[in-house]
């Protein structure tokens, strides 16, 4: 299919057969119009790889924005897709054959791959919290292929942060982050009020009693996540706040650089945190201010950039998306 671009899909079949990406099934078309005796063979010649455009984000796999909370960027995190999956079973169906085996492909193999990295951050971090290891993993993520280059969908082109998230899961970086995002159960609260469940809703998630029109709310973008996705409406500027823990070196000072969206101004208060213990916690503020008048014009527009504090070989970096107005 033309959507699928450079994707291929990886089904099994009963009788030989092999997938073509869109680009090479045209090439094909021409050849078998091109001659009254077209002929064809499938050979295998071993597995490929080190591929210059890997990672490479798959047609099949799903895009942001968040629906339900498009102040929160989504998705967080690209992982392995299209990894074979295999189980037991006829691909027919059938009991009475040798041919026990079937296999599928898929996203849905990120989901096992990436919990194994948060399992073995956790293992080697037993203290962590889930949103620390997430922190770790989304921070610390690749954001280029094995050629240096930008991560591209599946035409070849740049992949947008609506398909990368934070970018590619790097499990060997993410075990020394250096600072994580870290939010505490409670802290959610105020965030899902502010999201507009009702006080049953949040009873059921909490499984305790929860009075939304008691509880202080807060808009998705002050949640103290590892990464901004701002939405202006009416106000030409937005403050969010986010507070660091420092995991890396008890006495290191981190330096923020920012690359940001185009059109808009992103100012980071202060530019150095100083940390001189473990598990110390600093907080700072981002300020987003529309620099142009273009970015307002559009409310389906999307830019991107991102804001990184660096230490030694530390690295911690939080991507930046702005959707229109």
């Amino acid at each position: 299919m033309r959507e699928g671009g450079f994707s291929t899909s990886a089904d099994a079949h009963v009788l030989p057969a092999t997938h073509l990406n869109y680009e090479d099934g045209q090439k094909v078309l021409a050849y078998v119009n091109s001659t009254s005796t077209p002929t064809a063979a499938i050979l295998f010649k071993g597995t490929i790889i080190g591929d210059k455009n890997s990672p490479m984000v798959a047609s099949f796999s799903s895009r942001g924005p968040s629906r339900a909370s498009p102040g929160t960027l989504k998705p967080d995190i690209s992982a392995l897709c299209n990894i074979l999956a295999a189980w037991p079973n006829s691909i027919e169906n059938n009991t009475n054959t040798k041919n026990t085996f079937n296999i599928i492909s898929g996203t849905s193999m990120s989901c096992p791959h990436l919990s194994g990295v948060a399992a073995l951050l956790k293992s080697s971090h037993p203290n962590w919290s889930p949103a620390a290891i997430k922190s770790a993993i989304m921070t610390t993520a690749d954001v280029v292929n094995l050629e240096n280059q930008q991560i591209q969908d599946e035409r070849h082109q740049p992949a947008n942060i609506f398909a990368t998230g934070a970018g590619h899961v790097n499990p060997a970086r993410a075990n020394e982050p250096g600072l994580v995002y870290d939010i505490e159960p409670k802290d959610y609260v105020p965030y899902l009020c502010g999201l507009n469940y009702t006080n049953r809703e949040m009873s059921l998630i909490l499984h305790r009693r929860v009075n939304c029109s008691a509880e202080s709310r807060i808009l998705e973008g002050q949640l103290n996540y590892p990464s901004f996705s701002i939405r202006f409406g009416l106000s030409n500027q937005i403050t969010f706040g986010r507070t660091m823990t420092n995991v890396g070196v008890a006495s290191s000072s981190y330096n923020v650089e920012v690359v940001s969206p185009q059109g808009i101004d992103v100012s980071v208060n202060p530019r150095t945190l100083s940390f001189s213990e473990l598990n110390q916690k600093l907080s700072y503020e981002v300020t987003f201010s529309k620099s142009s008048v273009n970015v307002a014009a559009n409310s389906t527009s999307v830019s991107q950039g991102f804001i990184v504090w660096k230490s030694g070989k530390s690295s911690v970096r939080s991507p930046i998306v702005v959707v229109g107005r």
